[in-house]
């Protein structure tokens, strides 16, 4: 299905998902599968497949590669997967999402770079494989989409085989998501409305797209469940069982920086940030990167605004 065509979420799926996260969860990702990758400028390229396998090894380390048997939770477009596969990190790939449309799109990425993947429409707290069954299992942006986070984690164990790892990245911490999104919030208040002006009036984009993309944050809101503290998502994944537990977290200025960049993009027609706009947002994020590791040493690990986590089945 493509960008143009793809369904809006009416005032009454909205109001439906409010009630239903099971459904807020499918029908949110259903839609937002066709433009997912563009959205969040993904792509399988250099770029990306550094910045996958850089997020992987920074609470994995490098270990173990490539590992047999993976299985990535809420693989969205396979974005994670694909990339990791890329880099050396994975061999044979299979993926899951609950959202039917997610899968597809992975799967269809999946085979545009010539790789074999196997495609589940799944459920993460009620994995449909066998016990034992993986070396690794993955996940990017997903268990603060879930709302039994704990038995997501017990599941992940038990379709690992033992001695086998988990690596869950780029989940928000309780305090770098307050300040995004109120960042976020702030920057498309002040785009849409300083684009109302008649000298910027080229720079806004038109009214239906803009209250498409308000339906899109209702319903973010509705399917983006938790944050997490490092310390008690540590604790959460020890209680389900798992062993060697280590989290680090990534991202302060560059996720001060990022969130209204992003959000500036969502706000003004696309055709008036072309590349040089990419390219200045990329190194900036990069750049701020590099002195957030730096700051990493002071400022406490709970400011920063994503948090990894990784651990072992141990079975004995």
């Amino acid at each position: 299905m493509s960008a143009t065509s793809k369904p809006a979420a009416s005032a009454e799926d909205v109001e439906a998902a409010w009630n239903d996260n099971k459904l807020a969860q499918v029908l949110y990702h259903d839609w937002e599968a066709s433009t997912y990758d563009e959205k969040w400028s993904i792509s399988y390229d250099e770029r990306c497949v550094d910045y996958a396998r850089d997020r992987f090894t920074a609470v994995a380390g490098t270990r173990g590669w490539p590992y047999g048997k993976t299985l990535e939770i809420g693989a969205g477009t396979g974005f994670f997967t694909l990339n990791l596969k890329l880099a050396g990190v994975l061999d044979e790939a299979h993926v899951t999402d609950l959202s039917p449309g997610m899968v597809e799109a992975a799967k269809k990425n999946a085979k545009t770079l010539g790789f074999a993947v196997e495609g589940k429409v799944a459920d993460a707290e009620k994995l449909p494989y066998d016990d034992d069954t993986f070396d690794l299992v993955i996940g990017h942006a997903v268990i603060h989409h879930i709302p039994d986070v704990e038995l997501a984690f017990r599941e992940m164990l038990r379709v690992l085989k033992p001695g086998g790892r988990f690596v869950i990245c780029g989940e928000p911490t309780r305090y770098g998501d307050l300040v995004a999104r109120r960042l976020s919030r702030f920057t498309w208040w002040a785009t849409t409305n300083v684009t109302k002006l008649p000298a910027l009036a080229h720079w806004r984009r038109p009214q239906e797209e803009l209250d498409e993309s308000s339906r899109a944050a209702a319903l973010e809101a509705v399917v983006d469940l938790h944050t997490f503290d490092p310390d008690t998502l540590a604790r959460m994944a020890s209680r389900a069982g798992a062993t060697d537990v280590r989290t680090v977290t990534e991202e302060l200025l560059a996720a001060w920086v990022g969130w209204p960049i992003r959000t500036f993009e969502a706000a003004v027609p696309e055709q008036k940030l072309g590349f040089g706009w990419r390219m200045f947002a990329y190194k900036s994020w990069l750049q701020l990167s590099k002195v957030d590791k730096a700051l990493s040493a002071v400022v406490p690990d709970e400011l920063y605004y994503n948090v990894s986590i990784t651990g072992v089945a141990d079975k004995q």
